[in-house]
């Protein structure tokens, strides 16, 4: 029997998952991005000051990290030297955008998945939010529509939480929590100018001052995202993962795992960051090369060559290309399948014991839920790591901050040179993100983006190879072969953006 999941909601851009059931089991899957965007194809022949603010349009939920991402690569191309105000802000920046993220995630994207809206109905109490949200169920469940208004209805079939207080109170932070990316977004702009789509973050720093208004202004709104952090999200992530242990087994990509690194500790050119880099492979973990990656296209909507390098890529779009079934590439390195996001992040630090914090944090759910750190590949462990992540950035930023030096400089001159070429690798929320920009003549020749979810959702590779997200859905069970709640909570774990992946 083959199912169609799409369009997939609680997520960023169009996706179809298809999938074949068999006796109550996934047995084949396919991720299609259905959409076509080019935004290598709108760079070229363009200055390349402009595309640190172009490639930010390519998502209005990370615009940070491309913005970022680019400027590294510019960096690079144009050898520049950063001054330490300059790195610090685009940290700074960075970092409240993964935090903003990360509560957008598991709130409004995937505690859905796992909460009884309908548990509502037993409220008694005289919360102005949740009388509203009470008020609201009771009116659309009346109203007899065969398809309720979102974002609480409908909803699949499925075995929700039976315990009604952790329902009320999962839906009262589902409210709060959007007050709280708010003032995640509001600490981004402090520096950045404005959220979405910075207009002061540039190659070699940011063009805003480091003022100590700003600085004092930044402090206040982490703090009190750090403590919806630690008093709220942990413990809603500490409560789903109680009431389903069994999703620390299900949803395990079947490859290896890659993160750039995470918030660079210096200027220097390879500093150390805060969230360590590394492929991590059949248990061994190796610096990243940009050369071994590659992308194939032979189930994607394109007639360029397949498995090209990054800097080789182009595009040839081929709607209509047989046996194709997604805009979205398979990226492979060194030939092999690798997921990015939170959980790589995680595991590639714990592997080399960069970050302390990280690996106390780690061990210590290790034992609370007694798994192992392999669980850690898994629905839970993508949740769970996005926690980790947000705690450890939450106290570095506001570290962070202290480091500024107000009045000194911020940006440092840029000269564009007659030709040059750079990579710029960071970590979106979402996983691994690389920039690749050529220069010619002073303008852009050849500009790729190879972005998190193209990573995560891609399709078969040329050896006929699923990538993360199809490997992780393929073997599930599913109790019901229709709506897959199991398949979709899955889905969401990757929080695949599919704007990126099609950029």
């Amino acid at each position: 029997m083959k199912i169609n999941l799409g369009p997939v909601t609680r997520i960023e851009g169009h996706l179809n998952v298809r999938t074949t059931v068999e006796n109550g089991k996934i047995v084949d899957a396919r991720c299609m991005g259905e959409m076509f965007r080019g935004f290598e194809v709108i760079l070229q022949g363009r200055d390349p000051l402009d595309a640190q603010q172009i490639t930010q349009r390519i998502c209005g939920v990370c615009p940070y990290a491309h913005g970022i991402a680019s400027s590294y690569a510019q960096e690079k191309a144009y050898n520049l030297q950063v001054p330490a105000n300059g790195r610090i802000m685009h940290n700074l920046i960075q970092g409240a955008n993964h935090l903003y993220d990360y509560l957008l995630h598991f709130y409004q994207l995937s505690a859905l998945d796992f909460v009884d809206v309908t548990a509502i109905l037993n409220y008694t109490g005289y919360d102005a939010d949740l009388v509203k949200i009470k008020a609201w169920v009771q009116s659309e469940l009346a109203s007899g529509k065969m398809f309720p208004a979102a974002p609480f209805l409908p909803r699949l079939n499925g075995d929700f939480i039976k315990n009604n207080d952790l329902n009320i109170g999962a839906l009262k932070h589902y409210v709060e929590a959007m007050e709280i990316q708010k003032k995640a977004n509001r600490a981004a702009a402090v520096f950045g100018g404005r959220f979405p789509h910075s207009t002061a973050i540039f190659p070699g720093g940011c063009s805003q001052e480091a003022r100590i208004d700003l600085i004092v202004t930044y402090q206040a709104l982490i703090a009190e995202v750090r403590e919806f952090v630690q008093s709220k999200y942990i413990p809603d992530i500490v409560a789903v993962a109680e009431n389903y242990p069994r999703y620390w087994e299900i949803g395990g990509s079947k490859g290896g795992f890659l993160s750039y690194g995470l918030l660079p500790l210096s200027s220097e050119p390879e500093s150390k960051r805060l969230l360590a880099s590394g492929v991590l492979y059949e248990e061994s973990c190796s610096p990243v090369n940009f050369d071994l990656i590659t992308q194939d296209i032979g189930y994607a909507k394109y007639s360029s060559p397949s498995g090209l390098k990054v800097a080789e890529s182009y595009l040839t779009p081929d709607p209509h290309k047989t046996d194709a079934y997604t805009w979205t590439k398979a990226p492979r390195y060194n030939g092999n399948v690798l997921e990015v996001g939170p959980a790589a992040r995680v595991l590639v630090d714990y592997r080399q014991k960069e970050n302390k914090t990280v690996k106390k944090l780690v061990d210590n759910f290790l034992d609370k839920f007694a798994i192992r750190i392999q669980n850690l590949n898994s629905v839970l462990g993508r949740h769970l790591s996005r926690a980790i992540n947000a705690l450890v950035i939450a106290d570095f930023l506001l570290e962070e901050s202290e480091r500024l030096n107000p009045g000194d400089k911020t940006i440092c001159d840029i000269n564009i040179p007659e030709s040059g070429e750079g990579y710029g690798a960071t970590e979106a929320s979402r996983g691994g993100l690389l920039h690749y920009i050529k220069i010619e003549n002073r303008k852009i020749a050849n500009y790729e983006c190879v972005v998190p979810t193209t990573w995560n959702a891609s399709p078969r590779d040329d050896r006929g190879i699923p990538g993360a997200m199809e490997s992780a859905l393929i073997g599930t069970q599913v109790a019901d072969g229709e709506d897959q709640i199991e398949a979709v909570r899955i889905i969401h774990s990757f929080d695949p953006c599919i704007a990126c992946s099609v950029h």
